[in-house]
């Protein structure tokens, strides 16, 4: 049986004539840049989300970015984050010419370990910028409490997690800005990049719509030095179609997610190196992906291959021993959970096109190769 890690052929197929249908109206329309696409994509995912705002970008990378400049972070400020993550991350806080200033993380949730971030708080201490990573929220409220009462701004990677709760609460209700990727195989992905800017703040709106736009703010005048981001309107139509499925397809994710919970469940206690991802306590995850930890990664990796089963390691190598920032001077040791799950780490299928007979052989084999 071949597994695959990700399977858009068969989300198109699902979809065809709806999103068929809508290519060719924005062709037909002429309206490339812009428009009703963007604006009602802005406003249905904004509302989705707990926002008042939505600004769409050109990705998830730029939604970082200018997330950063609109909140005023800039050379020389310090920026609070994980070292377990994509690179973008640490790339938009060095882009605005900010220091990356890392905190291990937690060895189940893969989040930051939030009871170490005031420790790495100083006087150039300016943001924070948590990762909900895998598709689960970090502390929302522990993050905001920090940020209050050490005059923070917070910023909210939730790249992962569009459509998660924590106590009922929407990713974006709670910070200064929380910023979206539309990558392709993310839980909601476009046919290219994209991505989106949630916030409350009214203001920061403004800068960030005004920045997206090479920094105008009418037509051929420039108050500040912008950008070029845009989210295209073919890519909005996609995704105001996928939208109506969102809701469905996290639900499905977290019915595959506890189908492998139940059938890896004994294995996991008699074979403790091998250990399932948690979902903390009033969170609502949404799997964008399925994370599993064994010491022998690699070995398992390899078998699962040799079954037809497609994994990818997310992430092989922590971010504060990437050559690209070692001017940051930071070393082996210094985050040792960072280290100890970049080396353990598998990602199994988790994709809303799984079928049930797919997940049995995926938990087969994982429990085949735990008690070799």
């Amino acid at each position: 049986m071949i597994v695959p890690l990700a399977d858009l052929r068969a989300q198109y197929r699902s979809l065809k004539d709806e999103i068929d249908a809508a290519t060719v109206a924005v062709i037909e329309s002429s309206c490339f840049i812009d428009g009703h696409n963007v604006d009602s994509l802005e406003v249905q995912i904004a509302t989705a989300c707990g926002a008042s705002h939505g600004i769409a970008v050109a990705s998830g990378t730029d939604a970082l970015v200018l997330s950063l400049v609109a909140c005023g972070i800039s050379r020389g400020d310090e920026v609070i984050t994980t070292p377990f993550t994509f690179g973008a991350t640490t790339e938009a806080i060095a882009l605005v010419g900010a220091v990356p200033v890392y905190v291990d993380v937690d060895g189940c949730t893969f989040n930051l370990n939030t009871a170490q971030i005031e420790s790495k708080i100083t006087g150039k201490t300016r943001a924070l910028l948590p990762v909900d990573l895998f598709g689960q929220m970090t502390d929302r409220k522990i993050l905001a409490d920090i940020a209050a009462r050490h005059n923070l701004r917070l910023i909210n990677d939730s790249a992962q997690a569009i459509g998660a709760l924590q106590n009922s609460e929407k990713i974006a209700h709670t910070g200064d800005t929380t910023t979206l990727s539309f990558y392709p195989t993310k839980n909601l992905g476009a046919y290219g990049d994209g991505g989106m800017v949630l916030t409350n703040n009214e203001e920061v709106a403004g800068m960030l719509t005004t920045l997206r736009g090479h920094g105008q703010t009418a037509y051929g005048y420039h108050e500040y030095i912008g950008y070029c981001s845009r989210l295209d309107s073919l890519q909005a139509a996609i995704l105001k179609v996928k939208l109506n499925h969102l809701a469905d397809w996290n639900e499905k994710r977290r019915k595959n997610a506890d189908a492998y919970n139940a059938l890896l469940a004994e294995t996991a206690r008699n074979k403790t190196e091998l250990q399932l991802p948690r979902q903390e306590p009033g969170n609502y995850h949404v799997y964008h992906q399925y994370t599993i930890r064994h010491p022998r990664r690699s070995e398992m990796q390899a078998f699962l291959k040799h079954n037809g089963i497609d994994t990818k390691i997310f992430y092989p190598l922590p971010m504060h021993l990437q050559n690209a920032y070692a001017y940051l001077n930071y070393h082996a040791g210094d985050f040792p959970i960072a280290e100890q799950v970049a080396n353990e780490v598998l990602s199994l299928p988790i994709h809303p096109e799984l079928t049930e007979s797919q997940i049995e052989y995926v938990a087969e084999k994982v429990r085949e190769f735990c008690n070799q």
